[in-house]
Parts: structure tokens; sequence; C-alpha cells
């Protein structure tokens, strides 16, 4: 499952917008994953901070 920094997570929800199984909410403007997350990485692509690893 991928993780997320959320010191570096500016709430954009762009990473949100790249799941393909919409396992990335974003939530008082941090991304948050559940346990649907495939980890594909598409997350992680799309992600300008880089807040999100694999």
């Amino acid at each position: 499952m991928v993780k997320i920094d959320v010191n570096l997570c500016t709430g954009c929800g762009d990473c949100a917008s790249n799941c393909p199984v919409e396992a990335i909410k974003v939530v008082n403007n941090k991304a948050t994953v559940n346990d649907q997350c495939i980890d594909c990485g598409a997350c992680v692509a799309g992600c300008q901070p880089q807040a999100i690893s694999q």
C-alpha cells in the first residue's frame, strides 16, 4: 500500500483523481488511502509535491 507524507501533502486531490479504484480521499486538506488500494502507483505519478511513495 502507498504511504502519504502528510507534511508534504497539499490536499490538491490530484492523487485521488488518478486512482483507478478510488482508494484515496482528501479529508481536511490531506490525502488518505484506504484498504482498497491496489498499489498500482498511479497516485505516485500524479503527485506534484511528491508526498506519496510506494
